[in-house]
């Protein structure tokens, strides 16, 4: 049975970002959230870490994650995590990297439960920005790689 769910919200130039924390992990990012629950010491920590990050004073969460989903999504998760600050990777990419489809690894970063810290926004198509899931689609992805100055890419 799951334990209490608690989210802290922070104001960052792509959105308030709700950091959802369920059992010690960080198990969602939720856009336009709003607190709920006391603030935990992870929570403290993880608004901090994203604070810095874009602050440009982070380039690498050191935070508990728990991603819901097959073994694939969790793959998928543990490969964008790999991805350093600043550089991308295209789906195809990924798709060598865990045996499967362009179009399955794309589904699953679609489904990134927690985006900006697990950086879906590094994963692009071969010849096109891919998509986004979070607000403001497409344009918060490229917000986040011009923030990692990745924008050469998108000229």
């Amino acid at each position: 049975m799951a334990g209490a769910v608690h989210i802290a919200a922070l104001v960052t130039p792509v959105g308030q970002l709700g950091l959802v924390e369920e059992d010690g992990a960080i198990i969602k990012v939720i856009w336009g959230a709003e607190d709920r629950g006391p603030r935990t010491a992870l929570l403290n920590k993880a608004l901090r870490q994203l604070a810095d990050y874009f602050d440009g004073k982070l380039e690498r969460f050191d935070l508990p994650l728990r991603v819901a989903g097959s073994d694939f999504q969790r793959a998928v998760c543990d490969a964008m995590l790999a991805i350093p600050f600043g550089e991308t990777l295209t789906y195809g990419d990924i798709a060598q990297q865990v045996g499967a489809s362009a179009q399955a690894v794309g589904n699953a970063c679609g489904a990134n439960p927690i985006p900006v810290i697990i950086p879906c926004h590094r994963v692009l198509g071969a010849s096109s920005l891919g998509g986004f899931s979070g607000d403001g689609g497409v344009e918060t992805k490229v917000a986040l790689l011009r923030h990692e100055g990745a924008a050469g890419l998108l000229i």
